[in-house]
């Protein structure tokens, strides 16, 4: 049975996109290693794309979420920098003001458009929908997160608005994921790293399949609204990476204000940052008490954690879905910044 909005919107967008129930046979194997997961997962078709059901009943609403010319929008898989990255933009466009970032939680000032609806209720709540009326009533310019694909988007966002991508290699996205949704209640993830890295794989976990959303928005690299960017290279070459953005988004910070916010953006020092670093989830019961949203942020992390068995599993997977792309990631790094 579709899950999307039947109604027909005349004169106004469609989505030609529907949502139905993950298949019996996934969802029989998923189930007992993700208890958050109340009433249960859908994919999308065309796409496979895998959500909860209230994003499914309700997609069309963000398909038809209008971009602003002066919006910034940071599109990327989870668990791949968006946090980094928000707070990053965040800053360029409000005159690299950490005192003012500090003060106001991240998820007020570049919230995540589909927030309202990842929960495991099956009606919006009038907290959510406030939610979102608030993102549509937020002054310009605004700059909004989404762990989308841009198939799910207004399709004018990109001929709108400046949009940044950013990505990571699946290695490490694969951990910090895993490590996520063990810590998140709404995941409540069970299973052990290599279950949840055959899931990974298998394009059975939240916002899935990783490579199509990845190479889509790669092929549209080249187009003048859109910026993409790895995180590996963030890892690398900090300041390097904010000064490309700045120049994308048509901002001049000083020499000062470059060296207060690359200093301010440090992993290390966002990870002690309240307004950044999501502990409050813990305070408000929303996470478990073990673990970090804020991790470690670290390159080649993955060799702590996977087999060689593993590994090489991994390793054709990510050869086999990038064959034919000139796509290429870093899973390793000399120096990190």
């Amino acid at each position: 049975m579709s899950l999307s909005n039947e109604n027909n919107f005349k004169h106004q967008l469609q989505l030609r996109v529907q949502f139905y129930s993950m298949p019996q046979n996934e969802w029989k194997k998923l189930r007992p290693h993700f208890p958050g997961y109340t009433s249960g997962l859908v994919k999308s078709e065309p796409g496979k794309f895998v959500m909860n059901p209230l994003y499914g009943f309700h997609a069309e609403k963000l398909y038809r979420m209008q971009p602003r010319s002066d919006d910034v929008w940071l599109l990327g898989f989870p668990k791949c920098g968006t946090t980094w990255t928000s707070e990053l933009i965040w800053l360029l466009m409000n005159d690299c003001d950490t005192v003012r970032a500090s003060a106001t939680h991240l998820i007020f000032r570049t919230p995540c458009i589909e927030l309202p609806f990842l929960t495991s209720e099956t009606e919006l709540s009038p907290q959510m929908m406030n939610m979102l009326n608030a993102i549509e009533k937020m002054q310009s310019p605004r700059v909004l997160k989404s762990h989308l694909p841009f198939y799910l988007l207004h399709p004018d966002l990109l001929d709108t608005s400046k949009v940044v991508y950013i990505a990571r290699n699946p290695k490490d996205a694969i951990v910090s994921f895993y490590h996520h949704t063990k810590l998140v209640k709404r995941h409540n993830f069970q299973g052990t790293l290599e279950e949840f890295a055959e899931y990974f794989m298998e394009d059975e976990i939240l916002c899935s399949p990783f490579f199509p959303h990845v190479l889509d928005a790669w092929s549209k690299r080249h187009h003048p609204n859109l910026h993409f960017m790895f995180y590996e290279d963030l890892k690398k070459n900090l300041r390097g990476e904010i000064e490309k953005v700045a120049k994308f988004l048509g901002q001049s910070p000083s020499d000062e204000q470059l060296a207060k916010i690359t200093n301010h953006l440090r992993f290390d020092n966002l990870r002690h940052n309240d307004s950044v670093n999501n502990e409050l989830g813990k305070r408000t019961g929303f996470m478990n008490k073990e673990g970090n949203f804020m991790r470690k942020g670290k390159t080649g992390d993955w060799k702590n954690h996977f087999s060689p068995e593993l590994n090489s599993k991994i390793d054709k997977w990510i050869e086999r879905n990038l064959k034919g792309s000139d796509l290429t990631f870093v899973t390793e790094l000399e120096y990190q910044d």
